[in-house]
């Protein structure tokens, strides 16, 4: 008889994820999803270190685009347009932001929008050739249109700030929370995925996590409190968090398959219909 197949403890348990059912696996979804939380409260004591990581994170994941871009010398599987939204929502708040706060959050900003600027010039001058237009086909109009007249109606409250700055932060914040959709489309539309490409979107999801776990561990902690008025306005906050939210669970879905590829060791992250 031959010897059974060792298998690790995840994959094992990856194993029995896979057979459950759709309601088991969304209990764990949420069960693992409030552990994390917890632990992140409990771990990290400034929630503003949330922000901080996030920011460092999506860094990360251009990092490893710029090496894909240098070594391959391809972009295939790559958005432009989801880069020309992460520049529009960075360049408007690296604006607010140095009107508001000039702090450690600013720099990353900055250091994140040249590394993106520089992205895009490789995709459409240098590497055009490998660029998938007809399959990277979602109108930005559906990301910027939505979000601006979200932002006339629904903004903080600030009265420090003039009314445009106020509607500016708005905007970023909302078309943020949305850039990643014409990547998502994209993926969707080849169902392929290289481990590059891949590995940008993950770094995405898992910054886009931290981003919603600060703004649910600050309404925890701030129940009761005037956080939902005074100068932040009745519906901003709520917007934030419901912004966030949708960012989070528009890569879940994609996460999900990453992890599951990887902890088969997988190369090349297959898509099924629709993610």
């Amino acid at each position: 008889m031959g010897q059974k197949e060792y298998q690790s403890p995840m994959k094992k348990l990856l194993s029995w994820v896979r057979k459950q059912s759709k309601k088991v696996k969304m209990l764990l979804f949420i069960i693992t999803t409030i552990t994390l939380l917890v632990t992140l409260k409990l771990v990290v004591h400034d929630h503003n270190y949330f922000f901080v990581m996030a920011e460092a994170i999506h860094f990360l994941g251009l990092l490893i685009l710029i090496y894909k871009l240098t070594t391959l010398n391809t972009c295939s599987g790559l958005s432009l347009k989801t880069q020309v939204l992460t520049v529009i929502f960075l360049t408007i708040r690296l604006y607010c932001s140095f009107i508001i706060e000039g702090d450690i959050h600013t720099v990353l900003d900055l250091i994140t929008l040249v590394a993106t600027l520089w992205v895009i010039y490789m995709m459409k001058f240098k590497l055009n050739a490998s660029y998938t237009a007809d399959r990277d086909n979602m109108s930005l109009c559906y990301a910027i249109i939505p979000a601006a007249i979200l932002a006339f109606f629904v903004h903080p409250n600030v009265k420090s700030y003039i009314l445009i700055n106020r509607m500016l932060w708005a905007f970023c914040v909302y078309l943020e929370s949305i850039s990643v959709l014409p990547q998502l489309c994209l993926m969707q539309n080849v169902q392929l995925l290289e481990p590059f490409s891949a590995h940008y979107v993950f770094a995405l999801g898992v910054a886009r996590f931290l981003g919603c776990a600060h703004w649910i561990i600050q309404i925890y902690d701030n129940v009761g409190s005037q956080i939902f008025l005074d100068e932040s306005g009745y519906f901003w906050i709520p917007m934030v968090f419901l912004a966030e939210i949708i960012q989070s669970f528009i890569l879940a879905d994609f996460c999900y398959y990453y992890v599951k590829c990887v902890m088969s060791g997988q190369l090349i992250i297959r898509l099924p219909m629709p993610v």
